[in-house]
């Protein structure tokens, strides 16, 4: 079956610096190569740096010009992610894009982060929102757009507002549910604080759909010994050209998201296919569980709290 080419195009963003969490693989080094294409100059924070370096010989063997830079960032450590905006932040450069695109899925039991947080509020949501937090000078110098990369799964479940750290029982996919929410949530909640306060930030939403990546892959370090059956479904019918997308248009919401003059703030851009699963991107409704304002505020003060960041009035 021969599969229609989906792309967009990338403007200019020769001059403009571009952070992209998980971009040493999967959707996240599809991202990256791309900004690094249209000329931007990119940072890359990794946290193996032997995948990093190989993602930065990666593009630059397809972007021989381009300006790539791995750094150290673990975002289930909020004292690396800490290091990391100290490091930032000492180099005095603004940034123009921020793309959260890092995350983990589903790990068969209950994990921890560092900081003793459960590892996908922890890591999806918690990490990013302390990340924008050390980075907020430079973002606000750049007048920078952010693009927070949630998930269908986003649509479904609810934030256990009991429980935020599943202590006392543990879904994995609830408690993949919930980061999400959160984090969209989060994304929202930063372009109207912005809007009000004067940063300078806007800041939206994507979703890549249903791509076969590594989320669901074989991850020992999270518990999962080989692939789960769900990635190797996804895959059979990625192959085949069947409803889910690829990793190359899994990528496009984010980077449409993130540099098209046409996307606006607080908006969610996904694949426009039927089911939003695969195809070109396209901006859709926002879902029913991250449109609450006041759920926006109790989840930005709880991860003020959580993370041991606070932004200012």
């Amino acid at each position: 079956m021969t599969r229609r080419t989906i792309d967009i195009e990338i403007p200019s963003l020769a001059g403009r610096r571009a952070v992209v969490t998980g971009g040493s693989d999967g959707i996240g080094l599809r991202i990256a190569t791309r900004l690094a294409r249209a000329g931007a100059d990119l940072v890359l924070p990794v946290r193996n740096p032997r995948k990093g370096d190989a993602a930065a010989s990666a593009i630059r063997a397809v972007a021989p010009e381009a300006l790539v830079q791995t750094m150290p960032l673990d975002l289930s450590s909020l004292e690396s992610v800490a290091a990391f905006g100290d490091t930032m932040r000492a180099s005095g450069r603004p940034v123009h894009l921020l793309i959260n695109n890092a995350g983990v899925m589903t790990p068969p039991q209950r994990q921890t982060t560092a900081d003793g947080i459960e590892v996908q509020f922890g890591t999806n949501h918690l990490g990013h929102f302390a990340l924008v937090a050390h980075l907020l000078p430079l973002l606000r110098a750049g007048r920078a757009r952010v693009t927070s990369q949630i998930s269908v799964a986003a649509n479904q479940g609810s934030i256990h507002w009991d429980d935020l750290n599943w202590e006392r029982s543990y879904n994995g996919m609830r408690a993949y549910s919930q980061s999400k929410i959160a984090f969209g949530m989060f994304g929202l909640e930063l372009d109207r604080r912005s809007e009000s306060r004067g940063w300078g930030i806007t800041s939206n939403l994507s979703h890549p759909g249903i791509a076969p990546t590594s989320l669901l892959s074989a991850r020992p370090e999270l518990g999962r010994a080989q692939d789960t059956l769900g990635v190797r479904l996804i895959r059979w019918a990625s192959a085949r050209g069947l409803v889910v997308g690829t990793p190359e248009t899994a990528a496009l919401p984010a980077l449409y998201a993130a540099t098209s003059s046409e996307a606006q703030a607080r908006r969610l851009y996904g694949p426009k296919r039927a089911g939003h699963l695969g195809g070109a991107p396209a901006e859709q409704a926002l879902y029913s569980r991250l449109r609450s304002e006041s759920d926006a505020a109790r989840i930005w003060a709880a991860s003020e709290e959580l993370a041991g960041v606070s932004f200012p009035d």
